[in-house]
């Protein structure tokens, strides 16, 4: 790894990808397997973008920026786990719980009924619902194995339309997708919701697996340096790009008082960053000016040590608060266990589409979430807080409100040699890590074609499974 820019000869083209998030990294990768000389621009210190951590200055801890967790149904992440020989690096879960304040709880995992009735008996089982529930519940997922609606409003008069009550949306439609989505229901595009739902629940039991990270997510992806590196490649962190200009044969960038030219640029920044690295002209501002008519949604993450465990649960869905997740991550992730927490335990509490508490000073933060967490688990009130945090992402993910596909672009650019990426990006997929690993092949794709060696790196969607065939 390096923090300059030391390029020798290229046996294909030279391509200058600027961004070291998963687009970035994916479309590095890719493109180093096909043989060409990749240059990786990060202006952090760390590769992963939103999807990294870092050793936290109050704390001494290393945080994740963000909780990420995966489905199944995400193959072409998948692929690039394997891709860089970290799939063994994600935990695996069948069962979901979800808990009602006074600590109530209801479990949701899978049987060996074909899909879509795998989940059936553990659904007709749940204590947090009433029979009554379940029926709605029922008719509306009826209506998505059909197809994904092409109705162009919001998600959740969707659910109304179709006799969803106000207690369904909140103990079962809600939970799943504001955490899948960062947004709440009545800004979630009707195609979204129901894609969640249809393609990560439905349509195989395998599907709706979640996984979890169980090292430090810059940990996870920093080995894409590595990757990179060993096929002729360079990752140059701390390394801002200033300006872009396009040539005839080449595009050029500036890094501080160099100016460095390549064949190609993949551009896999947020695209309310997009302006500084396209060329100064007409198209660059429509481009622009398109881009930034989405709109970006928060995700709040609080950290809390214990001096005991006040669970034995590694993760649940917290109902009817604020606080929507809770994380064991000192259960999750890999550590010692006679390291420095001893016997104690490291939560991480996630708060999706956390619009109210992005103003919120840290200290209320915090002690919200004790008050909410002790109504799930009373046994925190017998433990004793050594520390705590709270990471805001205040531009966490796109907002996929209804119409904003309209706005995603796609990765070809009005500049030849220059491809855009980013989850951000039409990729067919909300904000999720799925959607940056297409973006990021997309555009690896794209700029293979232009080059006259059209390669393939997406991967097929999974297949449906049992009586989901029947159903297009």
């Amino acid at each position: 790894m390096s923090t300059g820019v030391k390029l020798g000869h290229a046996p294909q083209a030279r391509v200058a990808v600027v961004g070291g998030g998963l687009a970035g990294l994916a479309a590095s990768c890719a493109l180093s397997d096909a043989g060409y000389r990749v240059a990786l621009f990060e202006r952090r210190p760390y590769l992963g973008g939103r999807a990294s951590s870092y050793e936290h200055p109050g704390t001494g801890e290393i945080v994740d920026n963000c909780q990420h967790v995966l489905l199944g149904c995400c193959t072409n992440l998948l692929d690039f786990y394997n891709r860089l020989g970290v799939a063994d690096k994600i935990r695996w879960y069948d069962r979901l719980t979800f808990i009602m304040p006074g600590g109530k709880q209801g479990t949701i995992q899978p049987s060996k009924l074909p899909a879509p009735l795998h989940s059936s008996p553990a659904f007709l089982r749940f204590p947090l619902l009433s029979l009554a529930d379940k029926i709605r519940i029922a008719r509306a997922m009826l209506a998505l194995m059909k197809g994904v609606p092409q109705d162009e409003g919001d998600f959740l008069s969707w659910l109304r339309r179709h006799g969803q009550s106000q207690r369904v949306i909140d103990r079962f439609w809600a939970p799943v997708l504001i955490s899948s989505l960062n947004e709440d229901l009545d800004k979630v595009s009707v195609r979204y919701g129901a894609m969640v739902f249809r393609d990560g629940f439905l349509k195989s039991a395998a599907a709706g697996r979640m996984g979890v990270p169980t090292i430090p997510l810059s940990d996870l992806y920093g080995v894409a340096a590595e990757y990179i590196t060993a096929r002729g490649g360079e990752v140059n962190l701390r390394c801002s790009v200033e300006d872009v200009q396009t040539a005839e044969r080449s595009v050029s960038l500036r890094t501080g008082s160099d100016r460095l030219d390549f064949d190609y640029l993949v551009s896999a920044v947020p695209f309310h960053a997009l302006a500084r690295l396209l060329p100064a002209d007409d198209a660059a501002s429509q481009i622009t000016q398109e881009a930034n008519r989405l709109e970006t949604a928060p995700i709040t993450g609080i950290h809390l040590w214990f001096d005991k465990e006040i669970t034995p649960l590694e993760h649940a869905v917290l109902l009817d608060r604020t606080i929507q997740w809770m994380f064991q991550k000192s259960k999750i992730q890999d550590r010692a266990r006679g390291g420095p927490l001893g016997a104690g335990s490291y939560l991480e509490l996630v708060v999706s589409a956390s619009k109210s508490l992005v103003q919120m000073p840290r200290p209320q933060v915090i002690e919200l979430a004790m008050r909410e967490l002790t109504e799930f688990f009373p046994s925190v009130k017998e433990a004793r807080l050594l520390k705590a945090t709270v990471v805001k992402e205040v531009h966490a993910t796109f907002a996929p409100a209804p119409g904003s596909d309209l706005f995603r672009l796609k990765p070809g650019s009005p500049w030849p040699r220059v491809f855009l990426s980013g989850d951000w990006t039409d990729t067919g997929w909300p904000a999720t890590m799925e959607g940056a690993v297409r973006a990021g092949y997309l555009s690896a794709q794209a700029l293979t074609a232009a080059h006259g060696q059209s390669q393939q790196f997406l991967v097929p969607d999974l297949p449906p499974q049992g009586l989901m065939k029947l159903f297009p």
